[in-house]
């Protein structure tokens, strides 16, 4: 295996579990640990969403996502009439079948957890690469593919959009959306108008989005 090949997994794990890890509630330690991955990653748009996320809190982080927020962090709520059990199901056979547990209280649909799942894979495709096992990292490279099309990129586009909207008020939130359609892809072709056909018309707005306006 190439340097190369390790050093661009390796580089990918530290971008997604960045993106993850700013879709996490703000914590005790929470600062510390985006400052840290954000000297890692070369990514401009990820390391402005790292400086972004000094100033946010606990209270943006409700305001956006917490109830009758600006937009919903989790996959099912994305996914239209569609029976959440199947889309669970599927993303928890993911996890079980590569031993990933998620370290925070979210739901695995929560686009936290999806995004540092697939640091996970990212991170288990470097050390293969590392160890020299060429079967192992495909497995793993095709697993993270696999997975960012049947459920990351699902909602990726429709939470960059609605976060678009937050404006100024949460921009390490909206960075880290469009980051996330960058490597995750976009939307399926015809998916954000099945959504938009399922929507009721009743927009809530939120106190975050009330102060951008």
């Amino acid at each position: 295996m190439s340097g190369a090949d390790w050093a661009a997994s390796m580089r990918a794990a530290s971008e997604w579990r960045l993106i993850g890890l700013l879709f996490e509630r703000p914590r005790p330690g929470w600062l510390e640990e985006l400052r840290e991955l954000r000297d890692e990653v070369p990514d401009g748009l990820l390391r402005d969403a790292a400086d972004a996320a000094t100033v946010a809190d606990e209270g943006t982080y409700l305001a956006v996502f917490g109830p009758g927020g600006c937009a919903s962090p989790r996959e099912v709520a994305y996914r239209g009439r569609e029976d959440p059990g199947p889309v669970l199901a599927d993303i928890g056979g993911f996890h079980r079948a590569f031993g990933f547990q998620p370290a925070v209280e979210d739901t695995i649909d929560h686009v936290a957890v999806e995004a540092s799942f697939a640091g996970f894979l990212a991170f288990k495709e470097a050390f293969a690469r590392s160890q020299n096992d060429g079967e192992a990292a495909e497995v793993c490279a095709e697993a993270l593919a696999r997975f960012c099309d049947a459920h990351i990129r699902c909602f990726a586009e429709a939470l960059a959009l609605k976060l678009d909207a937050v404006g100024d008020a949460a921009p390490h939130l909206a960075q880290a959306a469009i980051a996330l359609v960058e490597r995750a892809g976009r939307a399926p072709e015809g998916y954000l108008d099945a959504m938009a056909s399922d929507d009721d018309g009743d927009e809530m707005t939120c106190g975050v989005c009330t102060a951008v306006e």
